[in-house]
């Protein structure tokens, strides 16, 4: 049976060790992908170190792919035929870390339903940078229910508060309501100012000024805008609370938070805050990862509506590189995605 590389979790806390695993055949719906670049995410190094999300070990980890489909199962669309270049959400997560279905290897087995072929002017270690942060900002637009079909003008007055606006996350948040029709206010280091506008930001606010939460209820106010909806992609759930409250108008506004509540985490009379999460029903959750990822994703691509974001850096050995890249990862990195080349 042919067999490939892999960065194998052996134990809990345990570096990855390189190894050789057999090669899985896609089964119904499922579909083979030749991984050309993996990107980085910090629930990564939090199932490497702590077992979160793991069944059992050995393990494979892992999101988000760039890559050739290699072969298909049965029941999946014409589009993923074999040669096809992709952008891809490896389940790891939903499937416990099960070796067969984490990015970190030179094969990975993936639902064609978490796929969409990237246009030729999308390069793989682009298209590896999309998947985690266009699931997770489109699980938040559901948990807060946020339809998809929201579609507000400049005239409707709604804004769209994004704390962390050149995270990972928070830059495909940015691109995504700004698409939905909100005036998007967003924070960022000041260096980091122009590239976030640059996602269709309207005003952005440097997170570090002790005034921030003021400045921007003010520019809000001035500007003539109603705040209901909210996203904090980095953990600030305090000040994007006080700025939703002085914002929201009449009603419940609602925020959606990429870091897990915890019990002890700040809550706000008038403001609903819920941890970010696709739905754990599995013929919904189906559907969900149809629509972003084979619709949205693949639409937007190819209008060029969305841009691979934030900017890359290239971590090097492959996937002898991936603790290294981890520890850059844990260590904290500003408006950047690491990845790795196969």
């Amino acid at each position: 049976m042919a067999t490939h590389l892999a960065a194998v979790a052996t134990g809990k806390d345990q570096p990855f060790e390189i190894q050789d695993r057999q090669t899985r055949m896609p089964g119904p719906g499922e579909l083979l992908i030749g991984v050309k670049s993996i990107a980085l995410n910090s629930i990564d190094y939090k199932c490497r170190d702590t077992g979160f999300a793991v069944a059992s070990f050995p393990a494979v980890m892992g999101s988000d792919v760039g890559g050739v489909v290699l072969k298909a199962g049965t029941n999946v669309p014409s589009t993923f035929k074999p040669g096809t270049r992709v952008s891809a959400f490896a389940p790891a997560f939903f499937q416990r870390c099960a070796p067969d279905y984490g990015a970190f290897q030179q094969k990975v087995i993936i639902p064609a339903r978490n796929v969409t072929p990237i246009p030729d002017t999308i390069s793989f270690n682009e298209a590896a940078t999309m998947p985690m942060a266009v699931v997770t900002t489109w699980s938040g637009w559901w948990t807060i229910g946020l339809p998809r079909n929201t579609a507000f003008s400049p005239s409707d007055k709604q804004g769209m508060l994004v704390w962390g606006g050149s995270s990972s996350v928070g830059s495909m948040v940015v691109q995504s309501a700004k698409l939905l029709g909100f005036t998007v206010y967003a924070t960022a280091s000041a260096k980091n100012h122009e590239y976030v506008k640059s996602l269709g930001a309207d005003r952005v606010f440097d997170h570090k000024d002790p005034s921030v939460e003021q400045s921007m209820i003010d520019a809000a106010k001035g500007d003539g805008l109603t705040f209901q909806y909210g996203y904090d992609a980095v953990g600030a759930l305090q000040s994007c609370q006080n700025i939703l409250k002085e914002l929201k108008g009449s009603g419940p506004a609602h925020l959606a938070s990429a870091t897990p509540l915890m019990p002890g985490s700040p809550t706000t009379d008038g403001i609903d805050t819920k941890f970010v999460v696709a739905s754990l029903e599995e013929e919904e959750q189906a559907e969900q990862f149809s629509f972003w990822m084979n619709v949205w994703l693949k639409e937007k691509l190819e209008k060029n509506e969305i841009v691979p974001s934030p900017k890359i850096q290239v971590v090097e050995g492959g996937l002898h590189g991936i603790n290294k890249g981890l520890a850059i990862l844990k260590a904290g990195v500003s408006c950047t995605k690491l990845v790795i080349e196969i």
